[in-house]
């Protein structure tokens, strides 16, 4: 499950960034808002599953 949960972060924070840059482009900020809300998320995610996994250990 912790390998699924890292899969997620990383997607999460590749499709925020796609976001963000497609926002920058096109000059919408609300996409570029949205971009950086779910690679924040992403970020959060993968905190989580590094503390899990040192605690595992």
């Amino acid at each position: 499950m912790a390998g699924e949960q890292k899969g997620k972060a990383k997607a999460e924070q590749a499709k925020g960034k796609a976001k963000e840059m497609v926002g920058r482009a096109v000059g919408n900020e609300r996409l570029t808002a949205e971009g950086r809300a779910e690679q924040s998320k992403g970020d959060a995610r993968q905190a989580k599953e590094k503390t899990k996994d040192v605690f595992k250990h």
